[in-house]
């Protein structure tokens, strides 16, 4: 059967650039000027033909010209969601108004809001604090806590630092405000990963020095930690507490490869590699493979540092496993002077999709699993914690102290008090607001003065949020702070308080074996001290899955 043979519509883009350009070419040689319209004609022409010759984008052969309009859009969709679709509470994954309360916190200008608030206070999930009809009035912000209280140089700590975020992954220009913002506000930096930079040095601020799997600025040549070469960094009075990274909320159980082409001399400088050679940070530690080897590591650090805190972050995965970190403690007496929990909400980290969305447990369940683990084994008063995730304001601080951490982080909290305008291109080098790049031209249009005042300011502001919020409460202290203070709608006519709506067991509850919680009953008996092996019950149910 015979087909109507008509002409594409899908064509029509493209056959009247090249009627256009015939035209225009015409009258422009015949008036003897507007050559600007055949060449604009011209290329529009050149763009469809190649689009119809290339093979690899069918759309493009089929669409000549009009598809790379949907490649541009596809390009700016993120931009034109954020700027003219969402909403200002929409988070995605911060909102526009979460990142302006950064913003103006950060240049300290006024951070009122008129009108009431825009949030549905009868949606499930919707949470407040509740305040007191006898406030307090409390003589500072300044609200701290002491890490490392047995140790011989315990540190007093802000309860609102600056996460973990390296040099690398960060500019130079972004490294030095961050740490001059904390040097004035008097709180902590934490260097991420890739070491003590030069820019860290520079301006002298608290630092929390963060080992990782790969081990800069304490390695040899061959990767293995080098115990002279951290007791060189470590006891430098800049840096107040060391943090072995186990795990981190952005990808979990991840290493990662810093290609050579970005090994700059100042990063191989830092990290104790060579100039322009793969950097590798391997995705387990090469000094421990058991939980009591890592504690024993952990003794050895501090005792390197001339007695300085010396704790782990991790993001939680398997419960067996941080139970028999903790089952470890119980067995040899020793101890962390600290554990900070990483949420797997994610962070300046870049990720396969699949890490960041669906890979290791929430800040929220984490925390609440290690502070009752830490409860249940009488352990909690020994060992501080600190928490991250998505953390920007006063009540995030709160609500995180009321779970059970003793301090809070913030990564991406301070990166918007730098300028960070959420492009989502910090994998890319191309951040549009200099911070998360090594592209200099970019990275040094930073204003170190003007920035780190910012940060600083930010700092400072949420500090005296926090202040208002603790006197609201009728409370005195961030350590007062409980899950009876925190109250979340469940439904819409239920709410509940964290105390009635989370599990919090009683001390020395897990060690009498009464503890009523399913994750306890199941994997606290069966993990192991020894070993991070899973229990037996788990690998038999893996056996028989593969038979």
């Amino acid at each position: 059967m015979n087909r109507c043979k008509t002409f594409p519509l899908r064509y029509t883009a493209y056959a009247l650039s090249l009627v256009g350009f015939l035209i225009s070419l015409i009258v422009s040689a015949w008036t003897g000027d507007a050559y600007l319209i055949p060449l604009a004609f011209g290329l529009f022409a050149a763009l469809g033909t190649y689009d119809l010759l290339q093979r690899r984008h069918t759309i493009s052969r089929n669409y000549p010209i009009m598809a790379n309009f949907r490649y541009l859009f596809e390009a700016i969709g993120p931009e034109i969601r954020q700027y003219f679709i969402q909403s200002d509470t929409d988070e995605r994954p911060f909102s526009r108004e979460q990142r302006t309360i950064v913003y103006q916190r950060a240049k300290n200008i006024l951070d009122k809001r008129p009108f009431g608030s825009q949030l549905n206070m009868y949606e499930e999930g919707f949470e407040w604090m509740s305040h007191s009809i006898a406030p307090t009035q409390l003589n500072t912000c300044d609200f701290r806590i002491t890490v490392g209280k047995n140790c011989a140089k315990p540190y007093s700590t802000s309860v609102f630092n600056i996460s973990a975020m390296s040099f690398g992954s960060l500019s130079a220009n972004a490294i030095l405000s961050l740490n001059t913002g904390a040097r004035k506000g008097h709180f902590y930096h934490d260097t991420g990963e890739g070491s003590i930079s030069r820019y860290h040095r520079q301006p002298g601020g608290d630092l929390v020095w963060e080992i990782g799997s790969g081990y800069f600025g304490c390695r040899n040549k061959d990767g293995s930690f080098n115990a002279e070469r951290f007791a060189e960094n470590a006891q430098l009075d800049q840096v107040k507490m060391i943090e072995l990274k186990l795990s981190q909320g952005a990808k979990p159980g991840h290493g990662g490869i810093l290609p050579g082409a970005k090994v700059t001399p100042e990063i191989a400088e830092a990290r104790g590699v060579e100039v322009g050679k793969d950097c590798v940070s391997p995705a387990a530690h090469s000094e421990f493979s058991t939980p009591i080897e890592m504690l024993e590591f952990i003794d050895q650090l501090r005792e390197l540092s001339g007695g300085k805190p010396v704790g782990f972050k991790l993001a939680l995965g398997h419960a067996w496993e941080w139970f028999a970190i903790v089952k470890a403690m119980l067995k040899t007496g020793r101890r962390p002077d600290f554990i900070v929990v990483d949420g797997g909400e994610g962070g300046t980290g870049a990720a396969p999709l699949e890490f960041i969305n669906r890979l290791g447990m929430p800040m929220t369940d984490a925390l609440l699993l290690v502070h009752n683990t830490l409860v249940g084994c009488n352990l909690r008063e020994d060992i501080a914690i600190g928490a991250a995730g998505k953390i920007t304001s006063a009540f995030n601080i709160a609500r995180t102290l009321a779970l059970g951490a003793d301090w809070c982080n913030s990564a991406r909290g301070y990166m918007f008090s730098l300028g960070c305008i959420q492009a989502m291109n910090c994998h890319t080098g191309r951040c549009p607001s200099g911070v998360a790049t090594q592209d200099p031209r970019r990275g040094e249009k930073i204003d170190v003065p003007l920035k780190s005042e910012r940060v600083y300011n930010f700092h400072k502001n949420t500090m005296e949020a926090l202040q208002n919020l603790l006197q609201a409460g009728g409370l005195n202290h961030t350590s007062e702070l409980g899950p009876e203070h925190i109250i979340r709608r469940v439904s819409k006519t239920e709410v509940s308080s964290y105390l009635d709506l989370f599990p919090f067991i009683e001390p020395g509850a897990l060690l009498q074996g009464d503890t009523g919680l399913t994750v306890f009953d199941k994997y606290w008996g069966a993990s192991n001290p020894d070993s991070f092996v899973p229990p037996e019950f788990v690998s038999k149910l893996r056996e028989t899955k593969l038979r």
